[in-house]
């Protein structure tokens, strides 16, 4: 976890602040978790879904959406006095991913948001986390009128290790939101701790 910091001259402990990434296919909500979520506005880089996307997004499943995430979305929540969670959005569309790279530099973890009308579009999200290292928690986001499923069913169609946590969530409840952030932190303390005794 980040580092505590001190202020000598206040003798005060300041907050630790922490990147996390909030990840996953196009439509699958990014951006209404950040805004749910956050303490201040929220920054978002939202653009209207043109025609001249057609051919290149793939919209299936999520036809009535008409704005898409075209750099990151940002949000900040203050979990307690010791710690604050700085949240990027990562963009959904495959022509957005060269950002990811830059944005998931120096993020301690992230939430990989899965959406079971597609859940196949989930496996690029872990795979780049995989791949990196960066410890991930998967959240459900359940829609209206999707199917619904179990975390343990939803564990089994992505084939994640059984020690992940998968939840159900609704991105557009703050409490819901906030359930997902502190079972993410709760992850990242008990790998740490877990390296720190096998070290």
């Amino acid at each position: 976890m980040a580092s505590e910091n001190f202020d000598p001259a206040g003798q005060r402990q300041l907050a630790s602040s922490v990147k996390i990434l909030i990840a996953g296919g196009f439509g699958v909500g990014k951006t209404t978790m950040v805004s749910a979520i956050s303490e201040i506005t929220p920054l978002r880089t939202e653009e209207l879904i043109t025609e001249l996307s057609s051919g290149v997004d793939d919209l299936s499943g999520v036809e009535a959406k008409t704005t898409t995430t075209v750099a990151l979305d940002f949000g900040r929540i203050t979990i307690d006095r010791g710690l604050v969670l700085y949240l990027f959005g990562t963009p959904g569309q495959d022509r957005f991913w060269f950002l990811w790279d830059e944005l998931a530099r120096g993020a301690l973890g992230a939430v990989v948001l899965a959406d079971t009308r597609r859940l196949d579009s989930s496996f690029a999200a872990i795979d780049f986390f995989e791949r990196r290292g960066v410890a991930f928690t998967v959240a459900v986001n359940c829609f209206d009128g999707a199917p619904r499923y179990t975390a343990e069913e939803v564990r089994d169609a992505l084939d994640l290790d059984p020690h992940l946590p998968v939840m159900l969530c609704d991105a557009r409840d703050r409490a819901s939101a906030k359930n997902v952030l502190m079972t993410l932190v709760q992850y990242l303390i008990e790998r740490a701790t877990t390296a720190r005794v096998g070290g």
